[in-house]
């Protein structure tokens, strides 16, 4: 069967085919990167941890939601818990769970973050309603600069996971984050307007020190490790805050520096801190989405020379919880795709897409809301937990990496401004590929133009099964389908009949503007 020509499907003025010839290797290319299963992994604000995961028994929805992924490549996605209010934690075991304080709403951040968040024992042992084989990353605070707070987190943590449920589940906990973003503690009032990387080595070092000691933790044995940095930013030099720096300084000299093993950096594709929405189309376009990431090269290249990997501990579209009918629509899940498989070819382990309550980015939200995520104005039925668009970046990713652990993938070289492309391989031999038309179709557009793609490289003759991301326009918050299915269901599992396509290699495929089709060789 033929694949599907779309311009007879289009109303409106005439859509225009282009094609574009793209050269599959049959044998993975010399330096594609091994990628893991979790490649699209999550940070979560941590004012509102049992929110996403329960107290005494687990919030389904998000555990179905991190269970489709883990059904699909049999890892659960990693959990990053922590963030802002990572620094603004306090341990208190009289508390059961958790109490927060909130600020005041406002239109551009209708779900801000508590300014404080006192917790106690069961905030941690809620970890336990995850899926089985979580692998954790849990912030201590640095903020506020106390060695004893520090210690009372991690003694109740390292508890938890040592716990007869959390080890029989498997679930562990592979790092600490000592600190959330301390490049900008001189300018958030958590220190003076002189605090420097050097300043920050000597703090990490006197709350790292504490805590190696005293849950004994080893550079090469048994337990967790470290995840350094944790910026918000970077110089890229040794003159301001940057993993350059820090080394520098001396942090991988000391005791406790011996026990990181990854850096973590924050990044966000542009910012709505101030209220000024992004262009969709800016987001989703192939340079922008290179720019963004490439000028992290010297940082990644400095990480792997110190023998340590390198991770996006929390990133997204736009900072400050997203821009409204921007990060919350279906184009923001070609950005993440496409994002996500380029960080990998860079150098990038992991992402993590930070997500907390409410807000405009997230890929879900997992418990009922009462006001707009968009401007916060009060809703007239409460919006009932539900998955964004982005989370379909998620699924496809894991669909295209597969179960095996070891895929190798390579972006594949496509002379196209909106075209992208990347090829996946197992045993060194191709299995999947998918493709992403990043060109935005919006509700307004009149024309939907298709990108046929003529697959050389590979046997004319071979099969491949075509599965698609179909979307209406890139400006929908909504009605999503994976191959015919959604994961818009009121328990975030996956509903519908499967509709997949197959086609021969030498027919090629088209793909319409706003779309993604991942192809697997038979």
């Amino acid at each position: 069967m033929r694949a599907v020509t779309f311009t007879a499907l289009i109303s409106g003025a005439a859509a225009a085919t282009t094609t574009v010839s793209v050269v599959v290797p049959t044998y993975a290319p010399a330096g594609a990167p091994t990628v893991s299963p979790g490649l699209i992994s999550y940070s979560i604000e941590q004012d509102r941890w049992t929110d996403w995961v329960g107290t005494t028994s687990p919030n389904q929805f998000f555990f179905n939601v991190l269970d489709n992924v883990k059904q699909i490549t049999g890892h659960a996605p990693w959990l990053r818990v922590g963030a802002d209010s990572e620094d603004h934690t306090v341990f208190d075991p009289s508390v059961p769970f958790e109490e927060a304080v909130f600020p005041a709403i406002s239109t551009t951040v209708p779900y801000p973050e508590a300014t404080n968040i006192t917790v106690g024992n069961g905030f941690y042992q809620a970890i336990a309603h995850v899926p089985s084989g979580t692998q954790v990353i849990f912030g201590l605070n640095l903020g506020l600069n106390n060695v004893t707070n520090a210690i009372d987190e991690a003694n109740s943590i390292r508890a938890v996971f040592n716990s007869p449920p959390v080890k029989a589940a498997g679930i562990t906990l592979d790092f600490l984050e000592i600190g959330n973003e301390a490049d900008l503690y001189k300018n958030n009032g958590l220190r003076n307007s002189s605090y420097s990387p050097a300043n920050y080595v000597a703090d990490w070092t006197a709350i790292a020190t504490n805590v190696t000691n005293d849950l004994h933790l080893t550079p090469s044995g048994p337990g967790p490790k470290f995840v350094g940095a944790a910026f918000a930013g970077s110089s890229h030099t040794t003159g301001s805050f940057s993993p350059q720096a820090i080394f520098a300084d001396g942090i991988l000299n000391t005791a406790p520096g011996k026990v990181i093993k990854t850096i973590s950096q924050h990044h966000y594709s542009g910012s709505f801190c101030s209220g000024n929405g992004g262009l969709l189309q800016d987001l989703m376009t192939k340079a922008t989405i290179r720019s963004n990431l490439t000028e992290y090269n010297a940082d990644i290249a400095a990480v792997h020379a110190q023998g340590l990997s390198y991770i996006l501990g929390e990133t997204n579209s736009y900072a400050c919880h997203g821009a409204p009918n921007v990060s919350n629509t279906a184009g923001a899940a070609l950005w993440l795709l496409d994002y996500s498989l380029y960080a990998s070819q860079i150098g990038i382990e992991r992402l993590h897409i930070h997500n907390g309550i409410g807000y405009k980015y997230n890929l879900v939200q997992p418990v009922a809301l009462n006001r707009s995520i968009l401007d916060g104005s009060p809703l007239l039925e409460p919006l009932l937990p539900h998955v964004q668009p982005a989370y379909y970046a998620q699924i496809i990713a894991a669909e295209a990496l597969g179960r095996s652990g070891r895929t190798r993938v390579a972006e594949l070289n496509v002379s196209s401004p909106t075209l992208a492309g990347y090829a996946f391989y197992e045993g060194a031999v191709i299995k999947r590929a998918v493709f992403i038309n990043s060109k935005a179709f919006f509700a307004t557009s009149t024309t939907r133009n298709v990108a046929h793609v003529d697959l050389t490289g590979l046997s004319a003759s071979k099969t491949a099964i075509v599965k698609r991301l179909t979307i209406q326009h890139a400006d929908d918050a909504g009605g999503l389908t994976w191959g015919g299915q959604t994961y818009e269901t009121r328990d975030g599992r996956v509903g519908g009949t499967l509709s997949l396509q197959t086609v021969k290699v030498g027919e090629g495929v088209d793909i319409q503007d706003t779309e993604v089709v991942l192809l697997s060789f038979a």
